[in-house]
């Protein structure tokens, strides 16, 4: 009886708590994110661990991290939230948002491999339209699960491109790009695409000295990769970098081609000492998405979210 009317006492905000502390790893971050003060989600804690007999969160280095039961947890607690939300949020919020008064965290992880304008475009216009919410951007890499992170509540939405995106996630398609070869100016396969290009062929192209980003997970095969396998094609890659951003300074001092999409490759090509030629390789146009997972699908804050950043990217597609 007593383990019952303990359970009976669980109240929604106390899982509400749980899933964040477990998903900020830190009760000062937990506290900011519930708008609550960090005595009080300290206490949540404290009751929580009573009633799970389980520390949840301990000490590791300068920071906290969760025990192997709290991200037993975590997982549990998500869905329970998600499934209150779809039976009460419409009766309690309605299915109106007003971003003009909203102090909402939109939490986003994004690929650097987009137009690097599309960020800077994406925050100017959502802090016009909601100058009191916050934007917290992460980085889309292999040191991030992005799938588990939508699952977990850490992130709101995801951005980049795939060949084939995760089936258990949302979509929306935001644009396609050409694929492209971006080289220095003096690269010899300049003057072997100029005119009819018959010099610039996929062998040329295979054997030729290639750069390309970091896997977005250990193991995986990037987008051109993938397509290329697909084919029975192999490249000669040399240079691998978790830093997209640089990699067009890269090219401009060496004979690598980096292989990507034209509209990122645009932004370059004024400032620095770069060609942008055709891929001699067969590729498909490069499609970029935006994922999000069921917790968020209902949420009008989320929908709206969603609708400002389909509508950067066709503002950015159409220039």
């Amino acid at each position: 009886m007593t383990q019952r009317a303990e359970f009976d006492k669980i109240e929604l905000y106390l899982i509400r708590v749980l899933h964040t502390v477990i998903v900020e790893r830190s009760v000062s971050r937990a506290a900011l994110r519930l708008q609550s003060t960090q005595p009080a989600v300290s206490a949540q804690l404290k009751r929580l661990r009573e009633l799970t007999g389980d520390p949840l969160l301990v000490r590791a280095g300068n920071g906290m991290t969760p025990t192997a039961t709290a991200l037993q947890l975590v997982g549990p607690a998500a869905s329970l939230l998600q499934a209150a939300d779809a039976l009460f949020s419409p009766r309690l919020r309605g299915a109106s948002f007003d971003p003009q008064t909203t102090t909402a965290t939109f939490r986003i992880a994004a690929s650097d491999y987009l137009d690097p304008t599309f960020l800077p475009e994406l925050v100017a216009h959502v802090h016009q339209a909601a100058p009191g919410a916050r934007i917290e951007l992460l980085a889309l890499s292999r040191d991030f699960d992005y799938r588990r992170g939508l699952a977990d509540g850490e992130v709101d939405l995801v951005i980049g491109n795939w060949l084939r995106p995760p089936e258990e996630l949302h979509l929306g398609r935001l644009m396609t790009d050409e694929i492209v070869c971006l080289v220095a100016e003096g690269h010899p396969v300049v003057r072997l695409a100029e005119g009819a290009g018959k010099g610039w062929t996929v062998d040329k192209y295979l054997g030729c000295e290639h750069v390309a980003p970091s896997p977005l997970s250990p193991g995986a095969l990037g987008v051109i990769e993938e397509h290329l396998t697909s084919l029975g094609l192999k490249r000669n890659l040399v240079v691998r970098s978790a830093h997209f951003s640089l990699i067009p300074l890269m090219v401009a001092r060496s004979a690598l081609v980096l292989t990507t999409g034209r509209q990122f490759c645009s932004r370059y090509a004024g400032a620095l000492p770069v060609r942008i030629v055709r891929c001699p390789a067969p590729f498909p146009p490069l499609t970029y998405y935006q994922l999000w997972h069921d917790l968020t699908h209902a949420s009008p804050s989320m929908r709206w979210l969603r609708e400002q950043v389909r509508e950067v990217a066709r503002r950015l597609a159409l220039h």
